[in-house]
């Protein structure tokens, strides 16, 4: 009977320790599960937080800090005059550009053409603006001409427009963008050697409210039809 009743305890105390083993294991396991679960949701985060930056990163949306070229030093300083990089970041573009010393010309040239409603009210655009002296170069009986030619005008500063908004790099990326006309437009160099279709670039990444400005220094002629 002895002997018995101690086989009955030794087989009651295996069982057990037989099933704290099987605890253990299962706490074991849900932990490994627990821990890979935590992982696989920190990599979709990080993943989900990568796509993000880079959605944020090509938008073509640019700082003021963001700036370059040589052109650059002519935009006044005092952030509260309309026309510094400050002021014209929450004016739309043809406003903003009204407001800049650099762009008489080119705002006389958008007004002849009746063509500022139409750049205001673009949700996301590119425009490649020229200076004043590049206006100049083309004598003042052309600019008159093509201001009595609202039509042709028209069609010569749309081709300085593009339809996305880029910043530099978006555009050193690009290499070739379509501009409003649906003609390309070929961009080459990076920095203060960037040029379009051979222009140089004197001011790039001027944020305005709804466009990425890159003032240049020559009017860009459209290819012929």
């Amino acid at each position: 009977m002895r002997k018995t009743q101690l086989a009955i305890v030794g087989a009651i105390a295996a069982a057990t320790l037989s099933i704290a083993a099987c605890g253990s294991s299962d706490t074991a396991s849900s932990g490994s599960s627990s821990t890979a679960g935590a992982a696989t949701t920190t990599s979709a985060a990080a993943a989900t937080s990568s796509s993000a930056a880079a959605a944020g990163a090509s938008d073509g949306v640019t700082q003021t800090t963001d700036v370059f070229g040589p052109g650059c030093a002519s935009v006044p300083q005092d952030p509260s005059n309309k026309g510094s990089l400050q002021g014209m970041v929450s004016d739309p573009v043809a406003t903003a550009a009204s407001n800049n010393p650099l762009l008489t010309k080119l705002v006389a040239a958008v007004t002849a053409a009746n063509l500022g409603d139409t750049l205001n009210s673009q949700p996301a655009i590119t425009v490649f603006a020229p200076a004043d002296p590049a206006f100049a170069a083309l004598g003042d009986a052309k600019f008159a001409e093509l201001a009595a030619d609202p039509a042709t005008l028209g069609k010569i500063l749309q081709y300085h427009v593009v339809g996305k908004r880029y910043d530099a790099k978006g555009l050193e990326a690009a290499k070739t963008v379509d501009s409003l006309t649906g003609q390309k437009l070929t961009i080459a160099g990076s920095g203060d050697t960037m040029t379009v279709n051979g222009a140089p670039v004197l001011c790039g990444n001027i944020p305005t409210k709804n466009a990425t400005v890159f003032v240049i220094g020559q009017v860009l002629t459209p290819p012929a039809a």
